[in-house]
């Protein structure tokens, strides 16, 4: 039997580095953030999602003509099969992210190359989820409304006929570069959660749609995607800024955290909040809807103290006021962002794939050695009532 022995734990896995990327370089003391060397504050103002995307797929900003074929391919498989969309019809009453994670699945086994790993074929598979998703989650919020599905308009941009899709009609250019900017900002952000758990699973050789499932899986999580919906969430229950202070105060205190403050990598300022901070002020006084913004600025207000301490607003902090602005459910707060960071999550794939080697951290045991087995019929009852229950949970007797 091994012998226990003191090893240095690194919970949460945090500062440590298992392999090398060209995907993203994330600069937290200094809030910046590129993309393939690239910042996010050129690609937010000046570029687009299905630019950005080819960047991330294929290392380069494309040429004009790469660009137009690259948009084009994405309009090709915009469209869901018979098959998927009968899939979301039986499952109209889930979650929109427990459908997509779902529908993504089920493109897989209608792929029948989704087996083959190659870079090539991860690139493939990429470009029809990037594609594909936004259907998705639009055919579903319309069906469990009630409503049949629109069929993607071959002349709009990717965000501008996400939009077309979820709606029916066709949104404000500014609206559409709203959303456009969003999936910008969400497209990679380095080994998180999500793309960790890809990665996990590309690392075993499990076809890209299974990583990308596994991404999806994770980022579904409050504490990781589901975050811009509990600041809205919050917002909403605070009511008014006057009641900011008031809540919080008795928030903390029973436990809760301010929803859209703090984050792991980030201890100055999340270059992607922002762009997305001045895009949602502009967006309440267009639709007239400034009360939430004032909201967010007493939250912003109340929190000032802490940035000392490395606690800034994180993208989530913007992103779920933009969304609620525009009209679009709480619900698909998460997929959305999972629409965006679909190319990070295939970049990181092909990555695994390239320069494999299984993932596999291990955990230090510190629980007991060498105990007696006892047969059942010799075992004491009233022993194991005197266990404390947290106790039997956390593996210390049964449960």
């Amino acid at each position: 039997m091994e012998e226990k022995q003191e090893v240095e734990l690194k919970k949460g896995l945090k500062d440590v580095y298992i392999d090398r990327t060209q995907s993203s370089l994330i600069d937290g003391k200094k809030g910046r953030l590129y993309y393939r060397g690239y910042s996010i504050h050129d690609l937010a103002e000046r570029s687009t999602f299905e630019e950005t995307t080819y960047l991330l797929f294929y290392g380069d900003l494309p040429t004009r003509r790469q660009l137009s074929d690259f948009s084009q391919r994405l309009k090709e498989k915009r469209s869901p099969s018979r098959q998927v969309l009968e899939f979301i019809r039986q499952c109209k009453g889930s979650h929109p992210m427990d459908a997509l994670r779902t529908a993504v699945s089920a493109v897989g086994t209608l792929d029948g190359e989704a087996g083959k790993i190659s870079t090539e074929t991860t690139l493939k598979v990429g470009v029809q989820l990037t594609a594909l998703s936004p259907a998705i989650v639009a055919a579903h919020t319309r069906i469990s409304e009630g409503k049949e599905p629109v069929e993607p308009d071959a002349e709009l941009g990717h965000a501008a006929n996400f939009l077309y899709m979820l709606f029916g009609k066709r949104a404000s250019p500014e609206d559409a570069r709203l959303i456009d900017k969003d999936l910008i900002l969400h497209a990679e952000h380095g080994l998180n959660a999500s793309t960790f758990g890809a990665r996990v699973a590309a690392s075993t050789q499990a076809n890209p749609y299974s990583a990308v499932v596994a991404g999806l899986a994770i980022l579904q999580g409050p504490l990781h995607g589901g975050a811009a919906e509990g600041v809205m969430r919050q917002a909403i229950e605070i009511g008014t800024p006057e009641n900011v202070k008031p809540y919080l105060d008795n928030h903390r205190n029973l436990g809760g955290r301010v929803m859209g403050f703090g984050h792991r990598v980030y201890t100055k300022v999340d270059p992607r909040a922002t762009h997305l901070e001045a895009d949602a002020r502009l967006l309440g006084e267009r639709v007239g809807q400034s009360k939430w913004i004032a909201i967010l600025d007493a939250i912003t207000e109340y929190m000032a103290p802490y940035t000392r301490r490395g606690i800034v607003q994180n993208v989530d902090f913007w992103s779920g006021a933009i969304y609620n602005l525009l009209g679009i459910p709480e619900n698909l707060y998460v997929p959305i962002f999972a629409l965006g960071r679909i190319p990070g999550w295939i970049l990181h794939v092909s990555e695994q794939y390239e320069s494999n080697m299984i993932l596999r951290p291990r955990l230090q045991y510190v629980g007991p050695t060498d105990r007696e087995y006892v047969p059942i019929d010799e075992r004491d009852e009233t022993s194991l009532e005197a266990i404390p229950k947290k106790e039997r949970l956390a593996g210390r007797g049964l449960p």
